[in-house]
C-alpha cells in the first residue's frame, strides 16, 4: 500500500515539476502579440476571425511577435482613439523576423493584441526593417502601467525594474 501512494506521490510531484520550473524564462504579467492574417481555408484549430477595416478576416493564433521580442517601449496619447498607443523597439533577432514577415505579407493585415484585447491593425504595405512597431490606438492607463512592471521605457533599457 505504502509502495503505491509513493508512486502515486512521485508520479504527482513529476507531473508539476514543469509548472514549476518554467524552463528559467520569466513568466511576464503583461501581453503584446501580433498575428498575422491567413488563408479562411487554414485549420481552425490554429486560427480565429476578427474585423479588421470592416472586413470578418482569419488570423493565426500564434502570435508572430509577442512580449518577448520588445526591448522597449513609450507610449503616447492616441489622435486616432481613446487612450494611448505605444511605440514598441524590438530585439535584434525579432528586428530580423518582422523584416522578413512584413516582407513576404505585403497586402495582409496584421492585428494587436494587448493584454488578450484586440486593440489595433494594420495592412502591410511595405518591409518593416527599423525594429518598431507602432499600436496607434486600443492602449488603456492600466495596460501602460503594467507594461511599466515588466518593460523598459525606451532610452531607459539599462535600469533595473524595482
Amino acid at each position: 500500500m505504502q509502495s503505491r501512494i509513493a508512486a502515486l506521490t512521485m508520479m504527482v510531484v513529476l507531473a508539476l515539476a514543469p509548472a514549476g520550473f518554467a524552463g528559467g524564462k520569466k513568466e511576464h504579467k503583461a501581453s503584446i502579440t501580433f498575428h498575422m492574417e491567413t488563408a479562411a481555408t487554414d485549420n481552425p484549430k490554429m486560427t480565429f476571425t476578427q474585423m479588421a477595416n470592416g472586413k470578418m478576416r482569419t488570423f493565426l493564433r500564434s502570435p508572430e511577435i509577442s512580449i518577448n521580442d520588445v526591448a522597449s517601449f513609450v507610449p503616447f496619447p492616441s489622435d486616432v482613439g481613446d487612450g494611448y498607443g505605444l511605440v514598441l523597439t524590438l530585439k535584434g533577432g525579432a528586428v530580423t523576423r518582422l523584416a522578413a514577415i512584413t516582407n513576404n505579407n505585403a497586402g495582409s493585415w496584421m492585428i494587436v493584441q494587448v493584454n488578450g484585447r484586440v486593440v489595433d491593425g494594420v495592412m502591410i504595405d511595405k518591409e518593416v526593417s527599423d525594429g518598431r512597431m507602432v499600436i496607434w490606438k486600443g492602449v488603456t492607463l492600466a495596460d501602460v502601467t503594467l507594461l511599466d512592471s515588466e518593460l523598459p521605457r525606451t532610452g531607459q533599457e539599462g535600469k533595473k525594474k524595482k
